[in-house]
């Protein structure tokens, strides 16, 4: 695998960590608009039109398009454990955006994917 498909992956899955903190952003800006108040639909129109989500929408789909990029360059099997990377981000980014725990369980299940994904890598 090249540098440059590497860097690929990186910003692909960084791409889907983000879109997830976007998601999170989204959903809690749409407010308490539950069932109970609204309809699904409404409801569910009232959280996909959120800033949040529809970012969260654009960077995934930015990160698919580049992940297309990264599968036409190296096998899948190769290419697809990397995506792991995104647990570990996605953890950073609950723990430094939004306060959520990082338990040492989760610290540590964290540093068992990465270093799945480095023997990968190495492989």
């Amino acid at each position: 695998m090249t540098l440059g498909t590497l860097g690929l992956i990186l910003l692909s899955v960084s791409l889907s960590a983000l879109a997830q903190a976007a998601f999170k952003f989204g959903v809690g800006s749409a407010g308490p608009s539950g069932l109970a108040k609204a309809g699904l639909l409404t409801s569910l129109s009232q959280t996909l039109l959120t800033p949040g989500v529809i970012l969260g929408l654009t960077l995934y789909g930015i990160g698919t398009l580049i992940w297309l990029g990264v599968l036409r360059r190296v096998d899948l099997s190769q290419a697809y454990p990397f995506i792991g990377l995104g647990i570990a981000l996605t953890a950073f980014l609950g723990f430094v955006l939004f306060g959520e725990s990082l338990s040492p369980q989760k610290i540590l299940g964290t540093l068992l994917v990465i270093g799945g994904i480095i023997i990968v890598a190495w492989a």
